[in-house]
């Protein structure tokens, strides 16, 4: 039965160019589709004048309509391009309450989703200035006469003015800044039907508070450019507990954006966070050059300890500078750039989860032979093999998420859109990871606990068990094990607070581990200080290494 309403919609529309009605089956069971089509009927309006009650309707339709919106069922770029598509269509609809007059002309529509004020003038009006136009939680003064009166115009001119007063609460303008929030009704304003539309002075708005206004709470005129709210030509004039007036010096849809002030933890979180990422810079830095110094000695250098070191220093880095430009504002306006650096990042940290895996298999086939020192294992994978899995598992998975969903990668934090499920892109090959690794990371300590168990019980031993048992411990983190905390931060500051400081520390216990605590790394920077030499005394050695593929870095004495 839907194709043949359809058909007769068209049908009414093509014999009577001056009516568009939205079918009844339509209003008892509306969908995509039927608004799909009232926007093509829409759009074919040219200079028609329809009847206000047909306008109303129409309007009562497509604002009902989009407020219902499913948020579960669509993302946020398709709800927000439907909403373009409306403010569009309300434009010219109510554009069609314009019809050329001699003096003066007032139309009026309230309904519970929108209300608008249509004003126009013609070549006798005698009026100096306008009234005010105003709604229920909005007013808005223009110079219509001064418009009407440019060369153009002859006289004429019109002004419509809407307030969207089902929209204060939609998601659709909900910002992604938690600290940001819809103060007012959404309104719009438009000169339609008029040859030249620049105004002549800024226009006014006087918009009433939605929420409570604190005295630390930041006021902004906004408006609506396409995907997000911008404040350039719109400035505050005044504001109190219960209104603030706006001055534009152009129409478009317009509302009041609260910044509030973030709390003192959110603060310091933030410092804590840039902090201990430029941190994580700079030990993974002195990794690498360390593991250059020590390049030619296997037990401290492996390409997959290599690898980790590369694409978490590119990860963090280009993370760092991400959040310095944000804070700045730089990126926002920036979208593709901020596209293509979330698509870097996802490719780094992917890429640093695959070498954490590899890291914890050589790790735990070099502790299942820590009870044979002496035996020498049979390098099963080369440098060369390692890397390409190391790099191409990444590269696979960014590039088959690019091509399933291309518009994934660009939140306003320059990360992955959260809402279409893209995320999994990410948490899934990453929940992955961490499951083997966490089973891996328990088989080590088992193994190892084991392994220790049967070595003589002398004190330099026990000395020695306990350098082990604390860079095993430091493998939790460099295995990448906290990141699961990821998962249960939501409305816990304290776990937010151990996830920030783990999280960004991997490169901190690296250095710690397979540096400072290393031997070997310090023999080789006594040399290269001052070529001096130390005598070592005899000591009884357990070592567990790997070859080409890993090294463990674990000494007992």
């Amino acid at each position: 039965m839907m194709p043949d309403i359809y058909v007769e919609w068209e049908l009414e529309v093509y014999k009577n160019s001056v009516n568009i009605k939205v079918p009844e089956a339509c209003k008892a069971d509306a969908n995509r589709e039927c608004t799909d089509n009232l926007f093509k009927q829409i759009e074919r309006l040219t200079t028609e004048v329809l009847p206000r009650e047909e306008v109303e309707d129409t309007l009562k339709f497509l604002t009902t309509q989009q407020n219902s919106l499913p948020v579960g069922k669509t993302n946020q770029d398709e709800r927000v391009s439907s909403f373009n598509n409306v403010l569009k269509a309300t434009d010219k609809l109510v554009s069609t309450l314009v019809k050329k007059v001699g003096t003066t002309s007032s139309v009026s529509i309230s309904l519970n989703t929108i209300e608008a004020r249509v004003f126009e003038v013609g070549p006798r009006c005698l009026l100096k200035e306008i009234p005010q136009l105003d709604t229920l939680d909005a007013k808005m003064d223009i110079d219509l006469i001064g418009i009407s009166q440019n060369e153009m115009n002859q006289g004429h001119a019109a002004v419509a003015f809407m307030s969207y007063t089902n929209m204060s609460n939609s998601s659709l303008f909900s910002t992604t800044i938690s600290t940001m929030k819809l103060l007012s009704t959404v309104v719009s304003a438009t000169i339609p039907r008029t040859r030249n539309t620049s105004l002549t002075k800024p226009v006014n708005f006087t918009l009433r508070h939605t929420a409570e206004l604190n005295p630390d709470d930041t006021v902004s005129c906004m408006y609506w450019k396409e995907t997000d709210w911008v404040t350039d030509g719109c400035t505050l004039i005044e504001t109190n507990s219960t209104h603030s007036g706006c001055s534009c010096d152009h129409l478009s849809t317009f509302a009041l954006i609260m910044q509030t002030k973030p709390s003192e933890s959110d603060h310091l979180l933030n410092v804590l966070s840039m902090v201990a990422e430029a941190l994580e810079v700079v030990f993974l830095v002195l990794a690498l050059l360390t593991f250059a110094l020590c390049r030619r000695n296997p037990r401290v250098v492996n390409t997959a300890r290599i690898n980790l070191c590369i694409s978490l220093l590119l990860a963090h880095f280009l993370f760092l500078i991400t959040q310095i430009l944000l804070q700045y504002k730089y990126l926002q306006p920036l979208k593709l750039a901020c596209a293509v650096m979330a698509g870097v990042l996802h490719f780094l940290f992917l890429s640093a989860f695959v070498w954490m895996f590899i890291e914890a298999l050589m790790l735990f086939i070099a502790v299942k032979n820590l009870s044979r020192p002496k035996s020498k294992q049979k390098e099963l994978l080369t440098w060369k093999l390692l890397t390409v899995v190391g790099y191409m598992v990444a590269l696979i998975v960014v590039g088959v998420s690019a091509g399933v969903v291309p518009d994934g990668y660009g939140s306003k934090q320059c990360w992955l859109k959260q809402d279409t499920g893209f995320k999994w892109s990410f948490l899934g090959p990453v929940s992955f990871i961490l499951a083997s690794n966490i089973i891996l990371f328990s088989l080590i300590a088992i193994s190892l606990g084991w392994s220790l168990a049967h070595l003589n019980s002398n004190v330099s031993q026990i000395k020695q068990t306990r350098t082990v048992f604390f860079k095993t411990m430091a493998q939790f983190v460099i295995l990448g094990c906290p990141w699961i905390l990821g998962f249960f931060t939501a409305n816990n500051k304290a776990l937010e607070f151990i996830f920030v400081i783990l999280l960004s520390q991997q490169g901190t216990f690296i250095f710690i581990v397979h540096c400072a605590l290393s031997n070997e790394v310090r023999q080789e920077y006594k040399k290269l200080l001052g070529g001096f030499q130390t005598t070592v005394s005899p000591t009884t050695t357990t070592e567990a290494h790997t070859t080409q593929g890993g090294s463990t870095d674990l000494h007992t004495s």
